[in-house]
């Protein structure tokens, strides 16, 4: 009987130890078992981004230079590819048959407005003696009918006097506005035929256009563009332009127009934007890249590309919260160059993992590294 009164006092006693020990057991394991991640703070950033579209530099105004007469070509005045001003004497078509036409023409009207003068005293003188009875009323009619026929050579004579101006006028032909000429079609001495012959081109180059075209499912964005976006201070533009060479145009656009249908067969609207020109550095059928200021662009939640998971097409991250990793369903945005905005999920403040997500799952225990600082990149 003492016996087993020991036995069983050692029973007790190692119940308590036994219960103490295996707590100490499982204290170790769960702190082997924690995943080390290091962490992320969520915060908003200031992010400028643009989407992208091909484009082509289209001058406002242009215009192929015909002549409105036929003649031979005696005058150019002008260098190939050189900046003319509104008015400016472009070309000179042979005057010589249109200068007597014009004299002759001028000489007919002052021959008409004689024979007025005439049959207007005539007229007055027989409508005189008509009253005192001393002709017949048909000399005075045929009188009046002579003074209207008068009227009327006078008119035909003025009339035929403006159209031998208008082709006067027409054989010295000027600019309509002001520009970059091109390269003569046409050399002294060269017959022209009026309306066929192309002479030239003249075309606006300040400012300049550049068109492009706008999927139907982003017109609304185009539409709601206004150059108050965002300030000046935020952006560099809401439209920029990347030239050929892959450098930056250094003067800012504008939305000009959009044009007045959507083409059913490409679902694309044509769009056009207005830059300054004024180093004539853009030159008409220039192809170029035209940036547009994208919609998500201001205060945003940035992360790190390398913090999401995808599974089965839907997005994630996990929030580290009393050392357990919570998985976060959230909705992403655009890339950043590694990081990505987060439209929808997150809110500054908010700790995440960073690394280590492939041996996380909802609730895992995680044992916090260093936290990394170097996501944040500011402007992209």
């Amino acid at each position: 009987m003492p016996g087993n009164k020991f036995i069983l006092s050692l029973t007790v006693i190692s119940v308590p130890l036994l219960m103490l020990s295996c707590r100490n057991q499982n204290k170790t394991s769960y702190l082997g078992d924690a995943v080390p991640v290091h962490t992320y703070t969520v915060g908003k950033e200031k992010v400028v981004f643009y989407d992208t579209y091909p484009g082509t530099v289209v001058a406002l105004n242009e215009v192929q230079i015909h002549s409105e007469v036929s003649g031979y070509v005696t005058g150019i005045f002008f260098h190939d590819g050189s900046q003319i001003k509104k008015g400016q004497k472009l070309y000179e078509i042979d005057r010589t048959k249109y200068q007597a036409a014009y004299d002759q023409a001028k000489a007919n009207v002052d021959i008409a407005e004689a024979n007025l003068d005439k049959a207007q005293r005539d007229a007055d003188r027989y409508e005189e003696l008509l009253k005192q009875n001393a002709i017949a009323r048909q000399i005075a009619d045929n009188a009046q009918t002579d003074l209207d026929n008068a009227r009327m050579q006078v008119i035909a004579a003025k009339a035929a006097l403006s159209s031998a101006a208008t082709d006067l006028n027409y054989s010295v032909i000027t600019a309509p506005f002001a520009g970059t000429i091109g390269i003569s079609q046409v050399k002294l001495g060269a017959y022209i035929t009026t309306g066929q012959t192309l002479m030239n081109t003249l075309s606006s180059n300040d400012p300049i256009g550049v068109d492009l075209l706008i999927d139907e499912k982003n017109l609304s964005r185009f539409l709601d563009i206004k150059d108050d976006t965002l300030s000046e201070s935020d952006i560099d533009s809401t439209f920029r332009l990347l030239l050929p060479d892959n450098t930056h145009y250094p003067y800012m656009g504008k939305l000009s127009v959009i044009d007045r249908a959507v083409d059913p067969q490409t679902g694309t609207v044509k769009g056009r934007i207005v830059f300054p020109n004024p180093e004539r550095s853009l030159k008409e059928g220039m192809n170029c890249v035209v940036k547009v200021l994208n919609a998500s662009s201001g205060e945003q939640i940035v992360l790190p590309y390398k913090a999401v998971v995808e599974q089965m097409s839907e997005y994630f991250v996990y929030v580290i919260s009393n050392g357990l990793a919570n998985q976060t369903r959230i909705i992403p945005g655009p890339g950043l160059d590694g990081n990505i905005i987060i439209k929808e999920g997150l809110k500054a403040g908010e700790v995440i993992a960073l690394d280590g997500l492939q041996q996380l799952h909802n609730g895992s225990a995680v044992r916090l590294l260093d936290a990394d600082t170097t996501a944040r990149q500011g402007k992209y």
